[in-house]
């Protein structure tokens, strides 16, 4: 989803700065978006690492000024079930909390200094219905449906819309851990069952949570914030 939508933002026009932990990930991302004629740049961090998200925040400020869009797009499906480690519940906070909530703050400068800028974030549909397999997954993706409005209202005045996708099942590389299995075969089936229960009949593609995700940080979406929006065929129309 995050490649999905760094290209697309490139296509249209926007200054991509790729952020990631795996550095061959992150510059294929650069590679794909400058081999189109885009523009493009790659960060490579440990989102866990604080002090590595207030650096790249000061290297965005130095060298940019302002900032248009943040899109925080992270997370990872965490332990499944209620019998977890303390291990297992730091690692889900930090990822799909935690490390949104601090870069946000520590770009809010940026954003503000663009007079009209859009935050978005990447939630999911777990955080609006509740997941009876990972408790923990959809704690930590409802909290960032919480933290768009609070966040919509303290920055409104100064003209930071800040709005989230819910995505449901995604067709990626990723989508298999949520499976927690390596059984291709169990995995299938799993994937059978659940499409099963989606009212359009398929689960989405990457690209589809991006045009979501564009439209939300474009002027289109423009008096459009504090929302979270479920990209999910239907299934939490149910």
């Amino acid at each position: 989803m995050g490649r999905a939508a760094a290209e697309l933002f490139a296509e249209n026009g926007a200054h991509v700065i790729v952020v990631d932990m795996n550095q061959p990930q992150a510059q294929e991302t650069v590679d794909a978006i400058v081999k189109k004629g885009g523009s493009a740049e790659a960060e490579v961090l440990d989102v866990r690492d604080l002090k590595a998200l207030e650096k790249l925040a000061e290297r965005v400020t130095n060298s940019h000024g302002v900032l248009h869009v943040l899109y925080n797009n992270v997370g990872i499906p965490g332990a499944a079930g209620m019998d977890i480690t303390s291990e297992e519940w730091d690692m889900s906070m930090e990822v799909n909390a935690r490390a949104s909530f601090f870069l946000s703050g520590y770009l809010t400068p940026a954003l503000k200094a663009a007079n009209g800028a859009s935050v978005i974030f990447t939630s999911s549909i777990s955080g609006m219905v509740g997941s009876p397999f990972s408790p923990l997954y959809s704690f930590t993706k409802g909290g960032v449906i919480a933290l768009v409005r609070s966040m919509a209202l303290a920055l409104a005045s100064d003209k930071v819309r800040v709005n989230a996708v819910a995505p449901g099942s995604v067709d990626t590389p990723g989508l298999k851990g949520f499976f927690r299995t390596d059984d291709e075969a169990e995995i299938q089936a799993r994937k059978t069952a659940y499409q099963a229960q989606i009212p359009l009949g398929r689960v989405s593609q990457a690209e589809e949570i991006a045009n979501v995700v564009l439209f939300l940080a474009s002027d289109m979406a423009s008096y459009v914030t504090g929302v979270t929006i479920p990209v999910d065929g239907g299934l939490t129309a149910k």
